[in-house]
C-alpha cells in the first residue's frame, strides 16, 4: 500500500475552498491543504493495513508468568480511546473501545488490542461495522471461546450539523461465541458498564 497521495489531497482541498468562495492563498488558509494532507496521512493510516497482525505474538494459556498461570478467565480492555472518520461526510467520530475475549489456548499482550482498534478505525468507517471488524479480527487472530466488542462514540456528523444533538453518543456492540448470549454476555456487559461510574 503506498499511502495516500498528499498531492492530490492539498489539490483537492485548494478546489473546495475555491469552492466554497474562499481565497486559498490568503493568509490562514496558504497552509490549510499542506495541513489537511497531513490529517488524512493519519486519519487514514489503516487502509491496506492488516489488525491481525497486532495478534500474531501470543502467549498460550496454561503458561506462567511471574505472577502465576495463564488461565482461561475473561479478559477485558476497558475504555480503549479512539477516532475514525465516517464515510458518509468524511467528518471524524471518537469514542471508546471496550473489548473482552474468553481465551481459547492463547491470550495476547493487552496493547495489542488498541492495536487493532486504531488500524480498523484508521479508515473511512461506520461505527456498526468497526464494532464487527474488531470483533472479526479478535475471533480469527486468537480464537478465542467468545468475543464482545462495545463501541460508544460521538459522532461529528450528528454533533455539529443536521440536528446537532451535541449531547449524543452511539453505543454499538458485536460478540462472537459464548459472549453472545447467556449470563456470561450479562456478567461481562456489567463489568464494561462498572468502569463507567464516573461519568
Amino acid at each position: 500500500m503506498a499511502g495516500v497521495d498528499r498531492r492530490r489531497i492539498e489539490a483537492a482541498v485548494t478546489e473546495l475552498l475555491l469552492a466554497i468562495g474562499e481565497d486559498p492563498d490568503r493568509e490562514g488558509l496558504d497552509a490549510t491543504p499542506q495541513r489537511v494532507a497531513e490529517s488524512y496521512a493519519e486519519f487514514f493510516a489503516g487502509i491496506g493495513a492488516d489488525p491481525l497482525d497486532h495478534l500474531r505474538e501470543t502467549i498460550p494459556t496454561g503458561s506462567s508468568d511471574s505472577v502465576g498461570e495463564l488461565t482461561g478467565e475473561t479478559v477485558i480492555v476497558r475504555d480503549i480511546a479512539f477516532r475514525s472518520v465516517c464515510e458518509h461526510h468524511l467528518l471524524p467520530f471518537t469514542g471508546v473501545a471496550h473489548i473482552a475475549y474468553v481465551p481459547g489456548d492463547a491470550v495476547v499482550g493487552l496493547g495489542r488490542l488498541p492495536r487493532v482498534v486504531d488500524t480498523l478505525a484508521s479508515r473511512p468507517q461506520v461505527q456498526e461495522r468497526l464494532t464487527e471488524q474488531i470483533a472479526s479480527a479478535i475471533d480469527e487472530g486468537l480464537a478465542p471461546l467468545g468475543v464482545l466488542v462495545v463501541l460508544d462514540a460521538s459522532h461529528q456528523c450528528v454533533t455539529t450539523r443536521g440536528s446537532r444533538q451535541t449531547a449524543s453518543t452511539t453505543v454499538t456492540v458485536a460478540s462472537r461465541g459464548t459472549l453472545a448470549s447467556g449470563p456470561g454476555r450479562s456478567d461481562v456487559l456489567a463489568l464494561i458498564g462498572s468502569g463507567r461510574a464516573h461519568d
